[in-house]
């Protein structure tokens, strides 16, 4: 291949072998064993080639049209292409695909919608929400006054009624729906009702959920918030950034608080790979597989649920699930060292109403995006929860327990080969494909 072009592993390998045996390593990991990250999925060639390209080498600080530098006409057309996808896709009045991340995003969309010292109403941290939507380690804890919602302990869905009071007692600038650790739908229209009866601004932070959006797998929150952000490479399958969909009269405020606010010089691969990603998302494909994704969800927690691990709030209507592992007398961070050691990369996660340090934690999350774009169905949730149960009852300070967590590293090794990630030349890891459909 041509090294101008796209990755060439062949070149990596020649000038750094040190780093090249680190991506075929990863390689190895990603296809050896079950990915049930949450927040990870696998990018497609096509991604990959992007981010490996020569738009890497240009500096773009600006928008299109109106850059800093000589010489952009090529990434322009990109940068464009992507944002006119975004808005078709999602039905927005205007995109920024500029964040570097997910909390990029989110630090901008802060800077143009309230000032430090403002009040902002979002979902406290250890009943699912975000370290930027107001941890007292993050920015968004430290300058801003931020009042947490919780969800209730009958039902552990969000208390709307509780968001409201809230809302009415503080008058927040700004109010933030959007979970990392929630795995139910949310009602979008109930947050806009109460943003506008407190005269606040309504953020989505749709992370986790924009590419079950893109797949009409979800409600679309696009048409209640003034702003949606979101991450570009969870469900939906693009690089890892950022993004942020906003309406018309924010536009120019959101732009600024990226660029010059926030960032400088957009990553241009970058932003071409999250176009990519997004003329992908648009295709009858990848709609099939954002409902595979929801269905083997509820498969898999609900298998688990029958091997003794309850879902927070039931179950869910997403890619992910939170289970309580009480019932088991296993820690969240005991249950992912030892699946990690069967071959099962998962998170350990504080559940709501935690009796437990985070550190330890009573629950682990799951999620779907990897082995359903590996094309895993219902049937094999089944097997998978066969399998993190038996690993998470697993001792490994005994012989028993360490025999299991062996012969469930084969298992798990065996069923991910039968559904092999980037199955293809083992020495062009970047240009091989995997199965989204």
């Amino acid at each position: 291949m041509d090294t101008f072009w796209g990755p060439d592993f062949g070149a990596l390998a020649s000038a750094d072998p040190d780093i090249a045996a680190v991506v075929l390593e990863e390689l190895d990991r990603q296809r050896g064993g079950l990915q049930l990250i949450a927040s990870e999925t696998f990018a497609s060639p096509a991604v990959l080639a992007a981010l490996g390209s020569t738009l890497t080498n240009k500096y773009a600080e600006g928008y299109p049209g109106h850059r800093f530098y000589r010489g952009c006409g090529p990434v322009d057309r990109a940068e464009e292409l992507g944002v006119a996808r975004a808005c078709e896709l999602f039905g927005a009045e205007h995109a920024n695909l500029q964040p570097h991340s997910g909390s990029s995003a989110n630090l901008a969309a802060y800077a143009a919608l309230v000032r430090p010292g403002d009040t902002v109403l979002a979902m406290d941290l250890p009943h699912g929400g975000h370290l930027t939507h107001g941890s007292k380690v993050n920015f968004s804890g430290k300058w801003f006054r931020t009042v947490g919602y919780h969800v209730r302990e009958d039902t552990e869905l969000i208390d709307y009624d509780e968001v409201r009071d809230l809302a009415l007692e503080h008058r927040p600038a700004l109010i933030i729906c959007g979970a990392t650790g929630y795995s139910r739908l949310i009602d979008f229209a109930a947050f806009r009702a109460v943003a506008d009866e407190v005269d606040a601004y309504l953020m989505v932070d749709a992370a986790h959920l924009i590419g079950l959006v893109a797949g009409g797998a979800a409600p679309s929150p696009v048409p209640h918030a003034d702003v949606v952000t979101c991450a570009t490479h969870k469900v939906l399958p693009g690089p890892r950034g950022g993004m942020i969909l906003c309406r018309d009269e924010l536009a120019a405020r959101i732009d600024k608080a990226v660029f010059p606010f926030a960032q400088g010089g957009p990553m241009m691969h970058v932003v071409a790979a999250k176009a990519v990603a997004l003329r992908e998302a648009a295709q009858p494909d990848f709609g099939r597989y954002a409902h595979r994704l929801v269905r083997n969800g509820r498969a898999l927690a609900g298998a688990l649920a029958d091997r003794g691990m309850r879902p927070v709030s039931g179950g869910t209507d997403t890619h992910m699930a939170l289970l309580d592992l009480r019932d088991t007398g296993v820690t969240g961070h005991q249950a992912e060292q030892r699946c990690e050691a069967a071959g099962i990369t998962l998170n350990r996660t504080a559940i709501p109403f935690d009796p437990r340090p985070p550190a330890a934690a009573s629950g682990i999350r799951v999620g779907t995006p990897c082995v359903t774009a590996q094309g895993m169905a219902e049937e094999q949730m089944t097997g998978i929860a066969d399998l993190i149960a038996t690993a998470v009852r697993a001792d490994p300070g005994t012989s028993e327990g360490a025999a299991r967590l062996h012969e469930v590293r084969r298992e798990a090794a065996a069923l991910a080969r039968s559904f092999p990630a980037y199955s293809g030349a083992p020495d062009q890891p970047g240009m091989v494909p995997a199965v989204v459909s």
